[in-house]
């Protein structure tokens, strides 16, 4: 059985190491910057490293889930990174949102070194990270999609094979610009509601059971800002981070994204009204705020 590594234990990290200890009974060495983080994993049965060239050493497949596109890139091919540490072929297997180029240049870098690379990044929040129930979008080539499949698999409960490396994050983006944009309409159209006075529950079913009705609607917004609950899910900065790919990717394709400019302005004003770290259906409230409403709640 192959050995793991795993590099990032935050939010998505730590339950995706957990269930894949768990799920593939492997040899598995973690690290992260928080020592607790890293403590709760070695209670399960992994073993601590004390560097990122420790986890080179003594794994086969390294799985990165980190925050943005220069963590993985200096964890990858930065001065005592992956690249430059493993003595024998690995592969690494990144699950971070992060610049297209980014991943082209990992990839390509890998693979001249002789080390193969996956880029798989995640769909669904972290509750269904905690359960098991990912989905992931993944690039790679047919032979390192078959090693990375038990893991993905251990995991999550959805996989798509998109095509070759770089082909998952391109997709992510494409799911996250919907996703991140849809939320500052759900927003603004459940501002109107209360403005109209009619009955949340009322509408929304009216709503979910036409083309109008979206994942927001269906289960993330009752689960969180409906039902009184802002703790992150998914981070108004992260959402942010990812509209800001997708934006200058876009800007690079020479590809007008009107709304989405516009949606990133309001997620500019959520952050500088100090909820960078709060969950994202906090939009909600802002919106309604703006309009001196009372925020909508189930």
């Amino acid at each position: 059985m192959e050995r793991i590594g795993f590099i990032g234990l935050g939010a998505m990290g730590r339950p995706m190491a957990r269930n894949l200890l768990r799920g593939t009974g492997a040899q598995m060495i973690v690290y992260d910057m928080n020592p607790d983080a890293v403590a709760a994993l070695v209670a399960e049965g992994a073993k601590a490293a004390g560097s990122i060239a420790e986890v080179a050493a003594n794994a086969d497949i390294i799985v990165t889930m980190l925050p943005d596109s220069p963590d993985v890139e200096a964890v990858v091919l930065g001065p005592g990174g992956l690249a430059d540490s493993a003595k024998a072929e690995i592969l690494v297997l990144d699950m971070s949102t992060i610049d297209p180029s980014v991943t082209d240049r990992l990839s390509k870098a890998l693979g001249e070194r002789g080390h193969g690379f996956v880029d798989a990044p995640v769909g669904r929040t972290v509750t269904f990270a905690e359960q098991g129930k990912s989905l992931f979008m993944v690039g790679a080539s047919s032979n390192d999609f078959g090693r990375v499949k038990p893991l993905l698999e251990a995991m999550g409960n959805t996989i798509h094979h998109c095509g070759a490396p770089g082909a998952g994050i391109r997709t992510k983006l494409v799911n996250n610009y919907i996703a991140i944009v849809m939320n500052q309409v759900n927003a603004e159209a459940l501002a109107l509601i209360q403005s109209f006075g009619l009955g949340l529950q009322q509408t929304l079913d009216v709503v979910n059971g036409t083309t109008a009705t979206n994942g927001h609607l269906v289960s993330n917004y009752p689960a969180k800002v409906l039902g009184g609950d802002l703790d992150p899910g998914f981070r108004v900065k992260l959402a942010d981070k990812d509209l800001n790919l997708a934006l200058d990717a876009a800007r690079a394709a020479d590809i007008p994204m009107f709304l989405g400019h516009a949606a990133r302005e309001c997620y500019g004003l959520a952050r500088a009204a100090g909820h960078a770290e709060t969950d994202w259906t906090v939009l909600v409230d802002l919106a309604c705020a703006r309009a001196g409403l009372t925020p909508p709640r189930l």
